[in-house]
């Protein structure tokens, strides 16, 4: 049976390997069958689901003060803007993760670093945000021969406030399942309770759910979009599960 979904981060005793800061956060999700994306799961976990249905996630957000353990943060190559295309799986133990499908930065070195040793599909691209009082802007387009590309425009409303019960089960994952040279892994990570805003979409054109997933969704309607200013994170030492 797959374990509760806790708000804040149960103990792992496995170390830090990373330490990251995410800062202005925007999670836009949309409902999605589970047998519709059951094979882009990693071998020995599935999809999650919530009263039945499964949701594909879009990410975007600015990473900072990326650092090895307790070292110094990586210089030029720790601080740069993502979006990620995520889905939300659970393995045999019970253990909640995140699967990410694709992930956009606009540094190589973390591209290469992350495709060579852990195996992670990061993809580099040219990638910014722009932020102007309450209305925050994310462009990114990869670099690639097809070059998708996502923008959203939106505006953050109201007081900060911790979650629901949806958007605990999307965003309070305290995992991520990944395939590493044939073996699935499970990378524990820890950070705060997460604190939202709401968010008004004003403008979403993206072409990297359908080139990560296959999926058409409606830009204009997710089911879900939060915005978070957020928060630090610590990822421990990853073990094997399948």
């Amino acid at each position: 049976m797959p374990q509760p979904v806790p708000a804040a981060a149960p103990q792992h005793s496995s170390g830090s390997v990373f330490r990251q800061r995410w800062t202005d956060l925007v999670f836009v999700h949309w409902e999605t069958s589970p047998d519709t994306v059951a094979h882009l799961f990693p071998k020995g976990t599935r999809p999650d689901v919530l009263d039945g249905k499964t949701y594909v996630g879009l990410v975007f957000f600015g990473m900072r003060e990326l650092r090895l353990a307790r070292g110094p943060a990586v210089p030029y190559g720790g601080r740069f803007e993502e979006i990620n295309v995520r889905l939300y799986s659970v393995d045999a133990a019970g253990r909640r993760g995140v699967v990410f499908l694709s992930l956009d930065c606009s540094r190589l070195l973390p591209v290469i670093a992350a495709n060579s040793l852990f195996g992670l599909p990061y993809r580099w691209a040219s990638a910014r945000c722009d932020r102007f009082e309450d209305r925050i802007l994310y462009t990114i387009r990869r670099k690639s021969r097809e070059c998708p590309h996502s923008r959203l425009w939106a505006a953050i409303e109201g007081e900060e406030r911790g979650p629901n019960p949806l958007e605990n089960f999307l965003t309070a994952r305290w995992g991520l399942h990944a395939r590493t040279r044939g073996r699935t892994l499970y990378w524990p990570l820890h950070h705060e309770p997460w604190r939202f805003r709401d968010a008004a979409l004003l403008l979403l054109e993206d072409q990297l759910v359908r080139a990560a997933t296959g999926l058409t969704v409606d830009a204009s309607a997710p089911a879900s979009l939060l915005y978070s200013q957020g928060l630090s994170v610590r990822f421990g030492r990853p073990f094997r599960i399948s």
